[in-house]
């Protein structure tokens, strides 16, 4: 049998292991909740919806798909594998960090703390006999992993992480009103992204196969040799968080940069303890500060920078554009000010409806673009069509809800009612 045709069998059996693994399921729920709760929030600040529950998580898992593709072609090249075992131990501790943080679903916190349990389970020569048989078959599955392999995993899959952010990120960015350090209703975007990632791993095993692979993965070495075979499994990959000085793309391509560079240094850390297995405890607390770093990066750089979604003396400032809307099909982005509407100057809301009702049938805009160049627009207007065009404007003092900056509690996402939006009338009572 070739080597085409057994992996095509084998990758055949893996995807029916796929098919049938619970927490593939698991991360279809999670990403329909994650979505749920940002539609409701949609519906609360702007009275409708701009994202379908259906179509983004569709387009969640036809990009869990495309990634998960790349990123076990990849993976195939380095040598980055999992055992069977490795498997369920690593879900087991993501889903415990998921009750702690829902970002702590991240595989890079499970491998990180796996690393450094084995470090310490190894450097005490623990004797799991006396142990209950759960508590001796998970020290036993920590101690058995293969780490580099594991560090590879988690660099690859960054990788893979950083091409959907750079590619879908802003698509799933949301409008909107927050707090600013000043006490100030400022616009800004929620920007998150959630893929439930289908892997097909090679794994070694010995008599796992009649042929030789033709190439040689970069980790493992003579482990290759005694044959291989195909393993499939979901991993949870994505990232979640927002911007006040920033638009949606910009942010987005800035934080797939930072996230290449962690995951080119994770994959030296992996060649590291591959090469020194003394220093599998210091690679895997390196994957988890890292990664806390990249985070830490990202809000002090919001932090020096002052809010951008703000009115000022030249009008007012697009925050979003309804999809569909006549602000969409006219060109409108956010980013852009409205200038004049009509040929009157617009620097509140008060003045923008006073202007749009003076022709009630016909609307003309003078619009600064990103460049702050002026740009003249016109359109009819029709009976049923949305009094402002579309247009999603930066709050004002006026704004009646403005949303929490810090990532909901894993029940809240249970929860009918809707959490995580504050009224600008007290500052304080939950929505």
């Amino acid at each position: 049998m070739t080597v085409f045709m057994e992996a095509a069998y084998k990758g055949l059996l893996a995807l029916l292991q796929l098919l049938t693994h619970p927490f593939y399921y698991v991360g279809i729920l999670f990403i329909i909740l994650q979505y749920r709760r940002q539609i409701a929030l949609e519906r609360k600040l702007f009275s409708t919806k701009l994202h379908s529950l259906l179509s983004e998580t569709w387009r969640a898992l036809l990009w869990g798909w495309i990634g998960g593709l790349a990123a076990s072609v990849l993976m195939g090249v380095v040598g980055a594998t999992v055992q069977a075992d490795g498997v369920l131990v690593l879900w087991l501790v993501s889903l415990l960090l998921l009750v702690v943080r829902v970002r702590f679903l991240c595989w890079a916190y499970a491998v990180g703390l796996i690393g450094i349990a084995q470090t310490l389970l190894g450097a005490f020569t623990v004797n799991t006999a006396a142990w209950s048989p759960p508590a001796a078959w998970l020290a036993n599955a920590v101690l058995s992993l293969n780490m580099p392999s594991l560090l590879a995993v988690i660099a690859v899959l960054h990788l893979v992480e950083a091409g959907l952010i750079w590619h879908q990120g802003a698509k799933a960015a949301t409008p909107m009103f927050y707090e600013s350090k000043r006490g100030k209703i400022v616009g800004g975007y929620h920007i998150q992204g959630f893929w439930p990632v289908a892997l097909f791993l090679l794994v070694p095993l010995e008599g796992g196969s009649q042929a030789a692979l033709p190439w040689t993965p970069i980790l493992g070495g003579d482990m290759w040799s005694g044959g291989w075979t195909i393993i499939a499994f979901p991993v949870m990959i994505g990232f979640a968080e927002l911007t006040l000085t920033r638009l949606p793309k910009e942010k987005t391509r800035k934080s797939a940069k930072m996230l290449t560079i962690y995951s080119a240094t994770v994959l030296l850390l992996a060649i590291l303890a591959h090469q020194w297995p003394a220093a599998v405890g210091f690679a895997s607390l390196g994957c988890i500060l890292l990664h806390e770093a990249v985070l830490l990066y990202s809000r002090w750089d919001e932090a020096q920078r002052t809010p951008y979604f703000v009115h000022d003396e030249r009008g007012l400032k697009i925050l979003g554009i309804l999809p569909g809307s006549p602000a969409e099909e006219m060109g409108l982005a956010p980013g852009e000010i409205l200038h004049k509407v009509n040929g009157i100057a617009v620097t509140t809301k008060q003045q923008l409806h006073h202007a749009m009702q003076r022709n009630s049938a016909f609307c003309k805009l003078e619009v600064l673009n990103l460049a702050g160049e002026s740009k003249f627009l016109k359109r009819a207007m029709f009976s049923g069509e949305h009094h402002l065009l579309g247009i999603i404007l930066s709050p004002d003092r006026d704004a009646l809800y403005y949303a929490q900056e810090r990532q909901p509690h894993l029940l809240l996402y249970f929860s009918k009612k809707l959490l995580g939006l504050f009224s600008n009338q007290s500052g304080t009572r939950p929505m």
